[in-house]
């Protein structure tokens, strides 16, 4: 599963609007996800508990490379808290029964919106006897149901019943684990009549949908397809609905003739009928855990590829075949890639990829067949701005992780979330380079501090610092964090530092083969790499994985002249008393003098270590943590010149950007911090310019040339995209209105949608004029760029461009156009913005997404809400020039101005409930 977290380079976002979130910490971080993630934030608030005792260390002193000096220390026990008497406590789940292999017969009934199904499931007890059985089903209509036992000569008609989605079945007699017996289940499935459920990660959970199913929309395809995780695909198949089952499985399809379907495993044979119909069956001859089983169907072109003979291939709308390979095409080298790196070979029979409109969530892993999102699907003009490989090698390093071994429970999700994270570094590392890599790594960790609250650190924003493998939670749904996946590579990229390459990816073989198609947890993963490096890891994977937070350094430093010794105090300040232990943290230390560096290894493991290295003159700059692999928010108190020497000498990414950020975190950089940033917008490494740009405001002035010359000629599209806002924060704007009017005509979109804004904030009447010549263009990029300049600087003019644009946009792009249009609507007078509700409201009606509906439902809450803040900034106005009892023109005409939003808001919240859910 892909889940928006880290940061979208393609996304283009307001620099102002960014300043003011992050509270002046120039932090590129996110760019265009700020709401979805805010969402999820929201609804995972802090909430820490102490899951074991813990003596914290005082204070520690080392000389040099492990050489201890004197050690002297005080303990504080923190309360035991036993996670497992709590209410919120989930267990692995109990097997009671096996399924061995389940087969399906669907047909979809589009006009009830109903699929009808049959299922024939083979099953036996786990271990211990048993003569009851209990499948998930939710919210069936159970029309018959047999069993057949033994030699299968004799059918019966077991009692059951059905009540809470359970379907609790009388065997008739004791079956030991020896004996198998078969269900064959005759059942409707009613996906769009269930409750919905969902999270921020996977907005739905009806486990079956179907998109346009009555062709009344002409800008959205005929399609269906499934999505299990978590629980879900009881929605449409009576299961055994629990990550640690496994089965192998098929499925045959009666469908239009005109539908390509996909399924798991291989495709067995089509058969089109005399009706109009085709049966397609789909045949998984590997056991796989019943939430990754799949189907899907609509108007594809399939574009097919091979890797060792396998077949692989690429699901698009009839559009996209031709970019289809420059989408996909790098899949058969990932293949290569990771089966060579990890030592065990795709294990399966294919490999396809679909996108299908309106999906709940980023993606999904299914086996053998991983579903994408609709915005995948890009031209080669989107594709400037960067693709979405991230999303291609992060779900096909599932097909291992995830797939292959499955986490036994929820519980246990980092052990398919985080290896399919750090997967995608590995693809960036190998086919990109290592600076490639670390940037991604380092937007993922911005992911994980946003959401441990470490932007913010006030209560409005506590944040949330739980351990990563967890018991306790409301929802499985919590699991789809920043935990799971942003902290959870970080950490197997700690791992990997740790016991070394090769030890790593060995390790990794032994934990892949031993635990092949079956379920794990975590103990699982630690004892295969203990079995490989002889090494016990238990500290490693205790303070990582079972306990919350994370270490939070502060770094100081001392010359002593007279002993010609360099002083280095780490200190660990993280909140002790939330269970937060105290870290075992191996370091590399470069120690430079004279230009030269000499690396020294220490151990940090109490709340104050000193070490001490002898150096014949002081340092030019110790550099703790060398390749910056540990995952710990610190205050590195470098001097401006060691900042300096820093970006100047050392060589990793994130080195670079610590350093920069050194002088950018106060409010006017240094006359050394000015060069230094003036020579970063011009790195060699366009993700330092990148980068060193949008930390460069301040100084936007002095760099102003060197801005503009970036915009006409640098390579990357986002350093020009950049460049572009920065150059708007420069006291006189000439320069970037000048630089604006020209990169319209940039080939990226994402210069073109910043073009546009920037003359929307500087030059509105200009902007609006060259957004007239635009309104005809029919390319989604253009709609949205025309629209976030037009909720900056439009008016009642505009109305009906948004009004008959909003009509044409589907999916993802949807409900950014909405966000904008809501936006734009504050600018309209009342007649305007009623007739735009109007509108939004009957796009809702006839759109067949939830999704959609969903934006327009939050669309107008927001639109609510505004206007509400409207009414209250309008009352404070009031009252600073006299009250509610004065009246005067400007008084007067400011209450009529609060009344008309008082009144739109009543308007707006009353349109909303005419949506229909």
């Amino acid at each position: 599963m892909f889940r928006f977290i880290k940061s979208d380079r393609k996304a283009v976002f307001s620099f102002r609007r960014y300043q003011e979130m992050m509270k002046g910490a120039l932090r590129k971080t996110f760019l265009g996800i700020f709401e979805n993630l805010n969402n999820a934030m929201r609804k995972t608030l802090f909430a820490a508990f102490v899951c074991s005792a813990s003596l914290i260390v005082a204070c520690k002193t080392q000389k040099g490379a492990g050489s201890s000096g004197a050690n002297s220390s005080t303990g504080t026990i923190v309360p035991f808290l036993n996670p497992y008497s709590a209410n919120d406590y989930h267990p692995t789940a109990t097997r009671v029964i096996d399924i061995l292999h389940t087969a399906l017969e669907v047909e979809i009934d589009w006009t009830k919106r109903y699929m009808y199904g049959k299922a024939t499931i083979d099953a036996r007890p786990y271990f211990y006897p048993t003569a009851v059985a209990e499948l998930d089903a939710r919210g069936m209509d159970i029309k018959n149901l047999r069993m057949v036992s033994g030699t299968r000569k004799d059918t019966i008609k077991p009692t059951y019943s059905y009540e809470r989605d359970v379907i609790r079945i009388q065997l008739g007699k004791t079956f030991n684990r020896n004996e198998t017996f078969t269900f064959i289940i005759d059942y409707v499935a009613k996906p769009n009549e269930l409750k919905k459920g969902g999270s921020a990660a996977i907005s739905d959970d009806r486990g079956l949908y179907l998109i346009n199913p009555d062709n009344t929309d002409p800008n959205v395809p005929k399609q269906f397809w499934t999505q299990g995780e978590t629980q879900a695909s009881s929605a449409w198949f009576p299961t055994v609905d629990r990550p640690n089952e496994r089965m192998t499985s098929e499925i045959t399809m009666k469908v239009d003739a005109g539908m390509v379907t996909l399924s798991n495993g291989i495709l067995i044979s089509s058969v089109t009928d005399p009706d109009g119909f085709k049966t397609d069956h789909w045949r998984m001859d590997l056991p796989h855990a019943p939430y990754l089983v799949m189907m899907a169907g609509g108007n594809f072109k399939v574009v097919k590829d091979q890797w060792r003979g396998k077949e692989v291939s690429y699901y698009v709308e009839p559009e996209f075949e031709k970019d289809a390979r420059a989408i996909f095409g790098n899949t058969p080298e990932m293949m290569e890639f990771f089966s060579k790196k990890l030592g065990v070979d795709y294990p399966w029979a294919k490999y396809s990829q679909i996108c299908a409109r309106e999906y709940v969530s980023g993606a999904m892993e299914n086996t053998t067949a991983t579903l994408h999102s609709d915005f995948l699907q890009m031209d080669k003009r989107e594709m400037i701005d960067g693709s979405y490989e991230d999303y291609i090698s992060h779900e096909l390093f599932h097909q291992w992780f995830g797939d292959y071994v499955t986490s036994e429970s929820w519980s246990n999700l980092p052990l398919n979330e985080s290896f399919a994270t750090y997967g995608e570094y590995l693809w960036r590392e190998y086919k990109y380079g290592k600076p490639s890599a670390d940037q991604s790594h380092y937007q993922s960790r911005q992911g994980y501090w946003f959401e441990s609250g470490m932007y913010f650190k006030s209560s409005d924003f506590p944040g949330k610092q739980e351990p990563l493998i967890r018991f306790n939670y409301d929802s499985q749904e919590d699991m789809f964090d920043a935990h799971s996946y942003n902290k959870g590579g970080q950490i197997l990229h700690m791992l990997r530092q740790e016991v070394g390459d090769d030890a790593f990816f060995a390790s990794l073989k032994l934990y892949l083969e031993t635990n092949k198609f079956q379920a794990a947890e975590i103990a699982d993963l630690r004892l295969a790499f203990e079995k490989t490096t002889g090494r016990d890891l238990n500290w490693f994977f205790d303070q990582w994985f079972m306990h919350p937070g994370h270490p939070v350094l502060d770094i100081s430093y001392q010359w002593n002249e007279k002993m010609k010794e360099q002083v280095v105090i780490i200190k660990q300040t993280q909140d002790f008393a939330k269970g937060i232990p105290v870290f075992r943290l191996p370091f590399e230390v470069d120690v430079y003098v004279n230009g030269k560096a000499k690396r020294e290894s220490i151990v940090c493991d109490s709340k104050c270590d000193t070490f001490r290295f002898d150096c014949s003159q002081k340092p030019d700059l110790v550099n703790v943590d060398v390749q910056k692999r540990t995952l710990a928010w610190k205050t590195d108190r470098h001097s401006d010149e060691e900042w300096a020497y820093m970006y100047h000498h050392a060589t990793c990414y994130m080195d670079k950007i610590e350093a920069i950020d050194g002088f950018t975190y106060r409010r006017q950089p240094s006359a050394i911090g000015k060069k230094v940033i003036a020579e970063a917008i011009n790195d060699v490494d366009w993700a330092i310019r990148e980068g060193a740009i949008y930390r460069s405001a301040m100084i936007a002035d002095s760099i102003a040339p060197s801005l503009q010359k970036l915009i006409k000629s640098d390579s990357s599209s986002s350093v020009r995209t950049a460049a572009l806002y920065v150059l708007a924060e420069a006291k006189d704007t000439t320069l970037a209105i000048a630089s604006a009017r020209e990169a319209v005509k940039d080939s990226s979109f994402s210069v073109f949608s910043a073009s546009l804004e920037v003359l929307a904030d500087y030059s509105p009447k200009e902007m609006l004029e060259i957004g007239k010549k635009y309104e005809g263009e029919k390319h989604r990029q253009i709609k949205l760029a025309l629209a976030r300049a037009y909720s900056i600087c439009g008016g009642n003019d505009q109305q009906e461009w948004f009004e008959k644009t909003l009509s044409s946009m589907y999916g993802g792009f949807a409900q950014q156009f909405l966000y904008l249009y809501s936006q734009f609507i504050m600018r309209c007078d009342g007649v305007r913005a009623e007739k735009s509700l109007d509108g939004i409201v009957a796009f809702a009606n006839r759109s067949c997404s939830a999704g959609t509906k969903n934006s327009c439902d939050r669309m107008m809450m927001r639109l609510t809400g505004a206007y509400i803040s409207r009414a209250s900034e309008l009352s404070d106005k009031i009252e600073k020039l006299g009250g509610e009892k004065r009246s005067n023109p400007r008084i007067d005409a400011l209450k009529q101005e609060r009344a008309e939003a008082v009144r739109m808001s009543d308007v707006t919240e009353a349109k909303r409930k005419k949506i229909v859910k």
